[in-house]
């Protein structure tokens, strides 16, 4: 897999699909490396669109410097990825679930289009999936039990937890097979505990809902988009991130398109038929014209 160097790291990505198509960025979760996106990958080149996925630092084949991380110097890395000269990047949609939509929204608010800052680059839509402005105290105190796991037992034992709160009842009592694949994955996941909790500060101290409140009084667009070109995405019953919280977000986010799928907060990997569909309608309603 090719890798830059940037922002004082190695970062591996994949960018695959023409060169001619409207490309795709997408931002992984907490722990998850470019892999996460498999069950999206086939249906987003099949609808036409060139994709790029990669390694957040602390994870994969990524640089694994030592933390805290945070949301905004994630946000720089991307950033820093697509000017590279070995991209070529001048326009794109850029999608994050999870933790990756956190990241998501600290880029559009660090680089967002027009600016000085966004050095030529332009997002032309905004997919935040499964994530929110603000965690609230509910799900601080679960990632606070996930630190204290990771040191005292092990980051494997933390993501075998991270399974019971992602997928949902039916998934454990009726696909015992694809369940099966997802231990085995969470038992190989190469990530100590240093790394996680490097990754796991972003999701503990974000928080872009003042910020967000502020451009709303303003009257400025997220990232200098239309409210229109932002999704903010949920699945049905996600418990670990609920779906009041990704609701919020949709709220300080004025006229952005609110859409719920199937599953919870694993719907892009359980459910992804549901998932894809709902991104790529999203996706084919912003597709960038070429003569601009």
């Amino acid at each position: 897999m090719p890798a830059v160097d940037v922002n004082s790291i190695s970062i591996n990505y994949l960018l695959e699909g023409p060169s001619t198509a409207d490309l795709v960025v997408l931002i992984n979760g907490l722990a998850d490396d470019l892999s996460t996106w498999s069950a999206q990958l086939s249906a987003l080149l099949g609808a036409g669109f060139q994709v790029l996925r990669y390694d957040n630092r602390g994870v994969g084949k990524t640089s694994r410097p030592s933390g805290p991380y945070t949301a905004e110097l994630m946000a720089e890395d991307l950033h820093a990825l697509l000017k590279h000269p070995d991209l070529s990047v001048t326009k794109f949609h850029l999608i994050g679930v999870s933790m990756g939509g956190m990241i998501a929204q600290s880029y559009a608010l660090k680089f967002p289009n027009g600016s000085t800052e966004a050095g030529g680059l332009e997002m032309s839509s905004l997919s935040l999936c499964c994530t929110y402005a603000q965690p609230t105290r509910f799900c601080s105190r679960m990632f606070e039990l996930w630190a204290d796991m990771a040191q005292k037992m092990s980051v494997q034992d933390v993501m075998r937890d991270v399974t019971l709160w992602a997928f949902t009842v039916p998934f454990f009592r009726n696909r015992s097979e694809e369940l099966g694949e997802v231990e085995e994955a969470m038992a190989a996941l190469d990530m100590g505990a240093n790394e996680y909790l490097s990754q796991l500060n972003v999701i503990q101290k974000f928080d872009s809902m003042s910020t967000l409140e502020n451009l709303d009084m303003q009257g400025k667009g997220f990232g200098g988009l239309e409210g229109e070109k932002v999704l903010v995405l949920a699945g049905k019953t996600d418990i670990l991130i609920p779906v009041i919280l990704s609701r919020e977000l949709a709220e300080k986010v004025e006229g952005s398109q609110w859409v719920t799928v199937k599953g919870g907060h694993a719907c892009m990997w359980e459910f992804p038929d549901d998932f894809n569909k709902a991104v790529i309608n999203f996706l084919d309603q912003h597709r960038i014209d070429p003569s601009s």
